[in-house]
């Protein structure tokens, strides 16, 4: 397998910062995205390495085994177990056991006789009563990591989704109320195990891009909403709209601006809940009358000296 450098398609270097990794991550994905490069397959191959990066090393776990194994991480359960195996040889009394590791693919020739590298290889593998090798060791399959691009209107609702990985289509239900950076797991949906080994998992992340008005916080969402000045000096009614719907809400006589009014249940479905959601909360901004006349600016000056 060829060594890829994430870190080189993100554009940083290994000290970065998992802010720095998401930052970089976000930008790219927007410059490339097929969305606003149809038909350029150029940027649709750099948008699927962007991803590629960005699943290893936003994940800690991931990027930890990255870091020490490069294009072997995948590997790295398997690797660490040869390795306690090696390890526990050598305190057996094969002191140069080993010592040419270089990770899952390959060994250099230092360190290891060829009597060692045959041990090595039976510690793993079995034999055949004519001497062949034959494989004993179960292998989980390989774990698939991918990224779901959805808007926050699509999270809104539960709902079906046909999804592509590796070649092979799945659908899936997605949960109303799954959140920005979210990762699901399902499970023996990666690649098929070795030697009877189970199959790896699928690991879906997900992307919420907010398209709407609203800004949100969990399940809570919270949004502006401009009232009128003579409104807040002498009440009345405004129309507010909700993520489904609108609503009439009461407004108090001599109401400041930045007052702000929850509504019960009108925010965002909770993951998971059936049937429960956040609150809505909505901030009011009084919204100053313009162009004003002549006369409508001597009523204001008559006011200002009553109120004086």
């Amino acid at each position: 397998m060829e060594y890829i450098d994430y870190y080189k398609i993100l554009g940083l270097d290994k000290t970065a910062t998992s802010q720095e990794i998401k930052s970089a991550y976000r930008k790219l994905a927007r410059k490339y995205h097929p969305d606003l490069n149809a038909g350029d397959k150029e940027a649709e191959k750099k948008f699927k390495e962007i991803n590629e990066a960005n699943e290893v090393l936003s994940n800690e776990e991931n990027r930890r085994k990255y870091d020490k194994y490069g294009k072997d991480w995948k590997h790295a359960e398997e690797i660490e177990r040869m390795r306690r195996q090696q390890g526990s040889r050598a305190s057996s009394g094969n002191q140069g056991y080993g010592k040419g590791y270089e990770g899952f693919s390959g060994f250099s020739d230092s360190g290891f006789e060829d009597d060692d590298f045959s041990d090595f290889f039976h510690s793993m593998f079995g034999r055949t009563s004519g001497g062949r090798s034959r494989t004993s060791t179960r292998f989980k399959g390989q774990d698939y990591n991918a990224v779901l691009h959805l808007n926050l209107t699509d999270v809104y609702h539960s709902k079906q989704q046909v999804i592509e990985v590796n070649g092979k289509k799945l659908r899936m239900t997605i949960p109303a109320g799954v959140e920005d950076g979210q990762t699901i797991k399902i499970a023996g949906k990666g690649g098929p195990g070795a030697n009877g080994g189970p199959d790896g998992d699928l690991y879906i992340r997900f992307e919420i891009h907010n398209d709407t008005d609203f800004r949100r916080e969990g399940a809570n969402l919270y949004n502006q909403v401009e009232i009128d000045l003579y409104t807040a000096l002498l009440g009345g009614e405004v129309t507010v709209k909700t993520f489904n719907g609108q609503v009439k809400l009461k407004i108090a006589a001599e109401m400041q601006s930045g007052t702000k009014v929850r509504l019960k249940g009108k925010g965002f479905p909770v993951y998971k809940e059936k049937e429960k959601f956040g609150d809505l909360i909505i901030t009011y901004l009084i919204k100053n009358p313009t162009n004003l006349s002549e006369q409508e600016k001597d009523l204001f000056r008559q006011l200002k000296k009553l109120r004086s």
